[in-house]
């Protein structure tokens, strides 16, 4: 199920005006650039209070700690990934197919991209048994494997599927190498691979295995 957007409210409770709303922005903007650079337990209220020019007394008006802030930045990152999904619904056969499967696996490197540091601390936090941290990773990835295993069915239906493959178990292994390659292909960029050769050989394994291609 998506992250509907919270009710943004202060700490005590009061909802906040478009001035308030703008300091919590700039707040989460700086906790975001401050996590590219090192992880949550290094980044301190003083240092994104520092980088916004305001105090910690303002923070606190609107986080409880800057796990909180993290939280909220990936529950905004989980809000990206409708656009995503949409592309999934696409043709999955043939050359339109692998069009499909390049324009996902893009999307998705992207998505990563932006949003790198936190979706990682939140894969982390939900791997440490953190349940905030897991929440938002289920209600993040629930829907990209509900269509991924919906697309396996429907390819089983026109027969280019063997029915031996569990559908949620094949969409769990797309979604694992989508995410893995997404998260790491900058650092494996450097044994030389580009960009484009993550997207087309990613693109390439999901499209043999959802049009079926590598079973015939």
């Amino acid at each position: 199920m998506p992250i509907p957007a919270r009710k943004v409210v202060a700490q005590t409770g009061r909802r906040l005006g478009p001035r308030a709303l703008k300091t919590r922005s700039r707040l989460m903007e700086a906790t975001a650039d401050l996590l590219k650079e090192g992880s949550v337990l290094d980044v301190s209220v003083v240092e994104i209070t520092r980088k916004v020019g305001t105090s910690p007394a303002t923070f606190y008006h609107y986080f409880k700690d800057v796990e909180e802030v993290a939280l909220a930045l990936a529950e905004e990152a989980a809000r990206g990934m409708p656009a995503i999904l949409d592309i999934i619904d696409g043709q999955w056969s043939g050359e339109s197919g692998l069009k499909t499967a390049r324009t996902l696996v893009d999307a998705f490197i992207s998505h990563w991209d932006k949003h790198h540091a936190v979706l990682q601390l939140r894969n982390m936090a939900a791997d440490q048994g953190d349940r905030r941290f897991a929440r938002v990773r289920r209600a993040t990835l629930g829907p990209l494997l509900e269509r991924l295993a919906e697309t396996v069915k429907t390819a089983q239906r026109e027969g280019r599927l063997p029915d031996a493959l569990h559908p949620y178990v094949t969409a769990a292994a797309l979604a694992a190498i989508l995410e893995r390659l997404s998260a790491y292909h900058r650092e494996l960029e450097r044994s030389g691979a580009r960009r484009g050769d993550f997207v087309e050989t990613c693109a390439r394994i999901l499209h043999q295995t959802l049009d079926g291609s590598s079973e015939r």
